[in-house]
């Protein structure tokens, strides 16, 4: 998993100009703040180990 480069605003700005997106003006300091924060959250997901041995439910309930 790749870390978001420190600063991001930049990112968000490549990123959406990579896909074609604008982001107006009065939205962008919102759109950094929850990409830092989706950021994070996607970080102790993706940071949690989960053991070999451990099998995926056949049928998820919730």
């Amino acid at each position: 998993m790749t870390t978001p480069p420190d600063n991001v605003a930049d990112y968000v700005d490549r990123a959406a100009a990579a896909v074609g997106l604008t982001i107006a003006a009065e939205h962008r300091p919102g759109v950094i703040v929850n990409f830092q924060r989706t950021s994070e959250v996607a970080r102790l997901v993706t940071e949690f180990a989960i053991p070999d041995h451990i099998e995926s439910a056949a049928i998820f309930r919730p």
